[in-house]
């Protein structure tokens, strides 16, 4: 009785058609979370991925349409570097699907080119440019989390973290939220299919996930910056001083000062008994997706600041330890210098 009702909903002459169409031209679909993806990045494809705006968002797809017919439509403007088309679990599609191009230029040309294609009788496919939200914003934290603490669980949760920012949310400024970066809109969106059941695994809490409530193109459209740092509803941090003393990072457990440390997220949580310190801090360093570089995870006090600020540097392996200190040093001054620029709307030199 399932497989006939299964038969019914799918259209076996669609599916053939797209069987022969990957076998004929050696397409390769990989399905993840409910997306099923080509490319990102294609065979023969140089250089590094596309950047910002390069990306449409493709809607009113008919369920039974699949990517025999779609990527030959989008290829025919440009080069795809990669193509989403959203699944159910019966196998249609859920009318919905993401392409990204090389650059920004040939994505404006496929929204002017398909916009309003009409791709079967009765159907137009509608093409707009993608908002390519990368933030994620986590929530219900324990309210003695530190920053790196973070960093390093949501790295080991999921892939493309860029980095990590604390905040205080809530009517009385007492909630403790997490804005996650990712590298790409794809890395964000499998992210935020894992992370509620992770840190549920991993740590034995319940959090909340959800996109940012702001968009970074409206921020600039209304207040003209390059950058838009604080999203509605968050307390920002008290806006640092325009002549910061030098930044001096903290790049290992031995350069920190003798304090009390807040205690570690495992126990925060409830979860099982931290590791050594030693240890945390190898796991912390150690980036488990390349082996030519060193990841440095810093600490920085600035005088103003309520909260020290956090973030992660890779390096190239030098000559000598004084040598990657220093890179260290002036990596993560420069990370640091961009953010108090963000948080004071200021344009980084």
């Amino acid at each position: 009785m399932e497989g006939q009702q299964l038969q019914q909903v799918l259209n076996p002459q669609r599916l053939k058609s797209l069987k022969e169409w990957m076998q004929k031209s050696s397409i390769t679909l990989i399905q993840v979370n409910g997306q099923r993806k080509y490319g990102g990045p294609p065979p023969g494809w140089q250089g590094p991925p596309p950047g910002p705006g390069c990306e449409v968002f493709i809607s009113q797809i008919p369920r039974d349409v699949y990517e025999d017919r779609l990527i030959p439509l989008f290829q025919s403007v440009g080069t795809i570097y990669e193509f989403r088309l959203m699944m159910n679990f019966s196998g249609q599609n859920r009318g919905f699907a993401y392409a990204k191009y090389a650059d920004p230029f040939t994505a404006s040309t496929a929204i002017m080119t398909l916009n309003q294609y009409p791709l079967q009788e009765g159907v137009c496919l509608t093409v707009r440019r993608s908002t390519e939200k990368r933030q994620l914003r986590l929530g219900d934290l324990p309210t003695n989390v530190n920053q790196a603490e973070m960093l390093a669980a949501v790295q080991m949760l999921s892939d493309g973290v860029e980095d990590v920012l604390l905040k205080l949310a809530g009517p009385k400024g007492r909630e403790v939220v997490a804005l996650v970066n990712y590298s790409s809109h794809y890395a964000a969106s499998m992210a935020k299919k894992v992370l509620v059941q992770g840190f549920k695994k991993q740590y034995g809490i319940s959090i909340t996930v959800r996109w940012t409530s702001f968009s970074k193109s409206k921020c600039v459209e209304k207040t003209g910056q390059d950058d838009c740092f604080t999203p509605p509803g968050l307390k920002p941090l008290t806006k640092p001083s325009l002549n910061p003393p030098p930044l001096r990072p903290q790049l290992s457990h031995h350069d920190i000062p003798a304090s009390p440390p807040l205690l570690p997220f495992f126990r925060a949580v409830g979860g099982p008994p931290a590791p050594p310190r030693d240890e945390m801090m190898a796991q912390a360093l150690m980036n488990r997706d390349t082996v030519s570089q060193l990841q440095m995870i810093y600490r920085v006090l600035i005088p103003g600041l309520p909260l020290p600020l956090y973030g992660a540097v890779q390096i190239l392996p030098g000559t000598s330890a004084g040598a990657m200190k220093g890179e260290v040093y002036r990596a993560a001054a420069e990370q640091v210098i961009q953010t108090m620029c963000k948080v004071s709307n200021l344009r980084a030199f």
